[in-house]
């Protein structure tokens, strides 16, 4: 299993497909992920496509996606 370390850059992850949310804005203001071949997440500026990614764990994901659903980061955002 292939170990990737958060910052590395994102186009050295070969063999992934990069999502990103349809609420993604025309201008390119969005975040994309892809899923590792070990499980993990990568996630991405689409800006930037070769910039660093941040790798995160399943469960890592999973915690954030649970408190955005649960209105935690509602006050980051304008």
């Amino acid at each position: 299993m292939e170990h990737f370390s958060n910052g590395v850059p994102a186009d050295s992850l070969h063999n992934v497909i990069w999502r990103k949310s349809r609420h993604s804005t025309a201008d390119g203001n969005c975040v994309e992920v892809a899923l590792l071949a070990g499980g993990d997440v990568a996630m991405r500026n689409s800006r930037d496509p070769s910039g660093p990614a941040l790798v995160y764990t399943q469960a890592e994901i999973a915690a954030f996606i649970a408190g955005v659903k649960d209105g935690e980061f509602d006050r980051i955002a304008s």
